[in-house]
Order: C-alpha cells, then sequence, then structure tokens
C-alpha cells in the first residue's frame, strides 16, 4: 500500500524555481546554444549517415551478392556472418565514441547553459 504525501498547503513551493518561457527562448537563441547543437550535430549527423550506408551495403549485399557473401573465410565462416558481426562490432563502438564524445565536448557546454539558467532564475 502507497502512501502518498499530501502537498504543502498555503501555496509554499518546496522545489527549485522553474525559468520561464522567455528565458528558453532567450537561451535557444544564444550564440552558446547554437554552438552545443553544432558540436551535436557536426558528430551525430555523419556518423548515422555513415551507419546507414555501412547497413544498407550489407543489406544489398546479402540480397544481390551471394556468392561473393558465401565466400568462406574461415571453416564455416562465410563473409556475411562477419558483417552481419561487425555490424554489432559498429553498433558498440559508435555508442562507445558518442559517450566519449558527450562527455567531453557536449556535457561541459551543456552544464554551463544548466548553471547560467539556474542561476537566472
Amino acid at each position: 500500500m502507497a502512501t502518498e504525501v499530501p502537498p504543502p498547503r498555503g501555496g509554499a513551493e518546496t522545489g527549485p524555481a522553474q525559468p520561464t518561457t522567455e528565458q528558453f527562448i532567450e537561451v535557444q537563441e544564444s550564440a552558446e546554444f547554437g554552438e552545443l547543437r553544432r558540436a551535436h550535430r557536426s558528430f551525430a549527423f555523419p556518423l548515422t549517415l555513415g551507419f546507414i550506408v555501412w547497413y544498407l551495403l550489407y543489406v544489398l549485399l546479402s540480397n544481390y551478392a551471394g556468392g561473393f557473401m558465401d565466400t568462406k573465410v574461415v571453416g564455416n565462416i562465410n563473409v556475411a556472418l562477419v558483417f552481419g558481426l561487425a555490424q554489432f562490432l559498429t553498433t558498440f563502438l559508435i555508442a562507445w565514441f558518442y559517450s566519449r564524445y558527450a562527455t567531453a565536448k557536449l556535457d561541459p557546454k551543456g552544464a554551463a547553459i544548466k548553471s547560467r539558467m539556474e542561476a537566472d532564475v
């Protein structure tokens, strides 16, 4: 049985003050936010496009180059299996690479914007 704490009476706020819509718009139009957005897009878009091309190459080769994909590499392991497993590997590598990039480049800029907004309230 869950118990809920009733809200305080008299309109007293217990949480931190929230920025206004105007403050959000001001930050969104700032050069600092534009730089953060450019840093994200310059990383995410090319990497996403590259991965989609890599995936579509795998699909197209699987459909139209069966002889090549059936080429044995070692024992019963063929090119199709190697490419398929490489899809998983590249997915994890991209996630790891993005995590490092975000920690080094995006998070400090986002934290600076957040702290400035919280200080203005």
